[in-house]
């Protein structure tokens, strides 16, 4: 039981960071980032359900 309490109460090792210059980034929210772009990349290209059957 003592080691569940204990492994519970460890401090949290830090991520990943990616660094270009001045800009640092941790890659977690890199990816969500990536994420974003692509969907947002999507719903410009990809035409609106039912849109061409409007007169």
């Amino acid at each position: 039981m003592y080691e569940l309490v204990a492994a519970a109460a460890a401090p949290i090792t830090p991520g990943t960071y990616f660094g270009w210059g001045d800009v640092t980034i941790q890659s977690g929210n890199l990816v969500v980032i990536i994420v974003m772009i692509i969907l947002f990349g999507l719903a410009l290209v990809l035409p609106f359900p039912g849109g061409k059957s409007r007169k």
